[in-house]
């Protein structure tokens, strides 16, 4: 779907068109968190747009100092939607945050970031273009609580679809015993599936701010659903990524609900993936398509999937960005943590789509999820990929067999590798293996990510009993 404005003077017109009351500026700091500053409409002029907004970049977790801590926001104008939720009509437009002190797109800038990665691409001269496909799965809760005390620590979530229900007295209505149960989520109908509307406003929604929306479906957990958009550029799907998180949590807060894209909320049901469909084109040519190969895959298609392997710890610090990632990442629960490819089988770490052409021809990388900030870990992947051209890497694999069945021991015993267990493992494999990034992510950068992660991440989590500690050691 096309822009709804392509320049400076096209954007007043719409905005005039539509009675903007106030313009919304979003950027979006390393966590992949959204955040956003609101100007009246009458205080936009053409300069601040194509110029900058000062802001304040010290209040940011892991960005400037307060002695350093004026920065620009460069508004993205192409980018520009009417915001579906607001009261008065609102405009958003994607923003870079731009660097008054070194006079450049700021380091830390997760989309600047991106930005360079494609042109990075182009420079070395393998390809001029980057399409990526990400699937994000959410829950959505009727409530949620948790507490983290000195001398306290839980949560409870709980959605109507849950099994535990299902001796529930309810005040205002009856139970229905209509539930999917752990692990049966997969395509049920109503009244089963009881989030059909819910998803049905979502997808409207998306296609009002312009994504394309193609499908919407409950997927195998209790209170979870995906809906499935069509794929952009590296930047544009990235921000389609946003666009749908906030879109998804805020029709479920408008019905009273709480939706969630954390990878493991529940114990013992499937998590929430952030599958991400890949490509390289070039001149207009898709670089990953080979008639006649395993799947129709070329040999640079295949040398990228084994840089990504190769390099797998340290894209996972950004593909897998929480230490709740990893527990989605354990066997049974169809996590691919298996770092091999493998046509049409969803066991394996990169799946290769089914009957593909030579336009959609692509691979699919299955173990990130959505605690990733989307143009950290596209470009990381990207970046990883790229250098297994470079060196010619070649993945293990194709397997064809069911890798869920496969034992820990069987595992090691052939050779496999997989995704790290743990955020520390992740992180400490950047640290050791970093150097295939540098063309675009600053010694800088890299540091204040292990930093930030470590000390308000890794360490707060590791040093916090938990219940099932309590339920095995106490009476030790």
């Amino acid at each position: 779907m096309g822009n709804f404005v392509n320049n400076v003077n096209e954007f007043f017109t719409y905005c005039d068109d539509n009675e903007v009351q106030f313009v919304d500026l979003r950027f979006t700091d390393i966590k992949g968190m959204w955040h956003h500053l609101s100007y009246r409409y009458s205080a936009v002029n053409k300069d601040n747009l194509e110029n900058g907004f000062p802001f304040d970049g010290s209040s940011i977790e892991a960005w400037q100092p307060i002695n350093q801590s004026d920065m620009l926001l460069k508004a993205d104008v192409p980018t520009a939607f009417l915001d579906p939720f607001t009261a008065d009509p609102t405009i958003i437009i994607f923003c870079d945050v731009y660097d008054i002190y070194k006079g450049e797109l700021y380091e830390r800038c997760p989309r600047s970031i991106a930005k360079k990665a494609l042109k990075h691409a182009e420079e070395i001269g393998i390809a001029d273009a980057a399409y990526f496909g990400p699937e994000n799965e959410f829950f959505i809760f009727d409530d949620v609580k948790f507490v983290d005390k000195i001398n306290e620590a839980g949560y409870k979530v709980d959605t109507e679809e849950g099994e535990w229900n299902s001796n529930t007295l309810y005040d205002d209505m009856y139970n229905t015993g209509h539930r999917p149960g752990t692990k049966g989520g997969y395509f049920p109908v109503a009244p089963t599936d009881s989030m059909v509307d819910l998803r049905a406003e979502m997808m409207q929604v998306l296609e009002q701010i312009g994504l394309e929306v193609i499908l919407g479906h409950h997927e195998v957990a209790q209170g979870q659903g995906e809906i499935g958009v069509v794929f952009s550029d590296i930047i544009g799907a990235a921000d389609n990524v946003q666009k749908y998180k906030y879109v998804v949590k805020m029709i479920a807060h408008l019905n009273g609900k709480t939706a969630t894209f954390m990878p493991k909320p529940l114990y013992g049901d499937n998590g929430n993936g952030m599958h991400t469909h890949q490509s390289l084109w070039k001149d207009g040519k898709n670089l990953f398509y080979a008639e006649g190969n395993y799947g129709n895959l070329s040999d640079l298609a295949v040398n990228y999937v084994g840089g990504i392997f190769k390099h797998s710890a340290a894209v996972a610090a950004f593909t897998n960005a929480s230490t709740n990632s990893y527990k989605r990442l354990i066997p049974g629960f169809e996590a691919p943590s298996i770092l091999t490819y493998s046509s049409q089988n969803r066991s394996a770490a990169c799946r290769v789509p089914y009957g593909a052409g030579e336009k959609a021809t692509r691979i699919e990388m299955r173990f990130p999820d959505s605690t990733a900030c989307p143009y950290l870990a596209f470009a990381a992947m990207m970046l990883a990929g790229l250098d297994g051209i470079k060196d010619k890497t070649v993945p293990v694999g194709p397997l064809n067999e069911d890798l869920f069945e496969l034992s820990q021991t069987e595992i090691a015993q052939r050779g496999i590798p997989q995704m790290p267990h743990t955020l520390r493992e992740a992180l400490e494999g950047l640290s050791e293996d970093c150097d295939f990034l540098k063309p675009v992510f600053t010694d800088e950068f890299i540091g204040a990510y292990l930093d930030y992660k470590f000390e308000r991440e890794v360490i707060p989590d590791e040093g916090r009993p938990t219940a099932y500690e309590f339920k095995t050691t106490y009476q030790c």
